[in-house]
């Protein structure tokens, strides 16, 4: 029977986090619900887990559900009734996957389940922020407001998504031709034109140190190449295996914030994330501690998620959130702070902080651009400097060899 972990909040206002077997998600909600407890938050344990997934992944692309979310919101605004409107979204659907998942929470609305939580069965295509906003929007009356602050949520995620991958594709297109260039040119030009330069030069020809050591790397990627393709393919795998561990995580995500040149990104897209999500939720309606709790594992780094749920503690404890986190530069820019002490004040979190996320994503941008700039050059140098360093292994033993015979 599946294990979940739940966080709640019992009659004492204090956190209560534990694990529950039942035999699905809803199962485990009711049995939070029976013990007398405020569900925060839900999710299923992971059993055994090798860190890869085989097979098609589920769940449903972000422009699919960013489509679906704006379509509901205007039906439900326009007054159409909710089960009406998912069977219209559920025959315009792109994919029989996500047509699925809708006819599925049809029949869990019809048999009285409340939106949230038919969402809430399927967390491959609704996680926790979205379930969490529209439980806040069915118990508010304002459905159709929550789901265009989703809608908008999702949209600028995705944006810095796209924009991050973008940056990235054309430098790892350069590394990978740049690392294809180099195997190329060591195991089938290099050792040509060495035999070429010994039958001119003879066997006990005294060759430059630089063609030496081509020579040398040259012999060894052709002599051992059924050997260094598994090794370096069994590191890179140990490695992206690890990374997916607990503690490998955060050691990556630690060194991520750190380094050079995109940890200044990693900070911001991170911030970015953090202001957008926590203002969507208080917006919501949903309390400061769900919304603490729920921000912290969407905000997609383990280090600011650790600082995040810690912020909760001691916001349980009776602390000021803006003053948490003014205490951590390192992870939060002094006007994070500034402005969440702001929205504190005027009683207008949610609007502050959709400014501070606006911000945040512009720095992105301009950031992104910036390395871009920086990268292409320096990766362009290193493929000539490559080339450079060959052709001169080749051209030097053949001017000395022209010049004994001219001599």
């Amino acid at each position: 029977m599946p294990s979940f972990e739940f966080l709640a909040v019992n009659s004492k206002k204090e956190t209560v986090s534990s694990t529950i077997e039942a035999a699905d998600r809803l199962s485990a909600i009711n049995i939070v619900k029976t013990r007398g407890l405020k569900l925060i938050s839900i999710k299923e344990q992971n059993s055994k887990s090798s860190g890869f997934t085989f097979g098609k992944k589920k769940g449903v692309k972000t422009e699919e559900l960013v489509m679906f979310t704006r379509q509901l919101s205007a039906m439900v605004s326009a007054g159409v009734p909710i089960l009406r409107a998912l069977s219209s979204m559920a025959q315009h659907a792109e994919t029989a996957g996500f047509r699925d998942t809708i006819n599925a929470i049809i029949k869990d609305v019809e048999g009285g389940m409340a939106l949230a939580d038919a969402l809430g069965k399927h967390p491959d295509s609704f996680n926790d922020i979205y379930v969490n906003m529209v439980a806040a929007g069915e118990a508010g009356g304002i459905l159709d407001d929550i789901l265009k602050r989703l809608a908008l949520q999702q949209e600028k995620n995705a944006s810095i998504k796209k924009k991050i991958k973008g940056a990235m594709t054309y430098p790892m297109v350069l590394v990978v031709i740049t690392i294809g260039a180099f195997f190329g040119l060591m195991i089938f030009v290099i050792p040509v034109i060495g035999r070429t330069i010994k039958d001119l030069a003879g066997e006990d020809a005294e060759l430059p140190a630089l063609t030496q050591a081509m020579l040398g790397i040259s012999g060894f990627l052709v002599s051992f190449w059924y050997l260094i393709i598994p090794v370096l393919a069994g590191m890179v795998w140990a490695i992206l295996r690890y990374i997916k561990t607990p503690n490998g995580k955060k050691k990556f995500d630690k060194f991520l914030i750190k380094a050079p040149l995109v940890g200044k990104i990693i900070r911001k897209v991170a911030i970015a994330r953090f202001t957008r999500t926590f203002s969507a939720l208080i917006g919501a309606g949903v309390a400061v501690l769900e919304a603490l709790d729920v921000t912290a594992r969407a905000v997609g780094n383990t280090v600011y998620e650790e600082s995040l749920k810690n912020a909760a503690k001691r916001v349980q404890s009776g602390e000021v959130l803006s003053k948490i986190i003014a205490e951590d530069e390192e992870l939060y820019p002094p006007i994070v702070a500034q402005m969440l002490s702001v929205g504190e004040e005027t009683g207008q979190t949610d609007k502050v902080l959709v400014k501070v996320a606006d911000f945040y994503e512009e720095e992105v941008d301009t950031a992104i651009d910036s390395i871009s700039s920086i990268i292409e050059p320096v990766m362009i140098v290193f493929m000539g400097g490559m080339v450079g360093l060959v052709a001169a292994s080749v051209m030097m033993p053949i001017t000395g060899l022209a010049q004994q015979i001219k001599s």
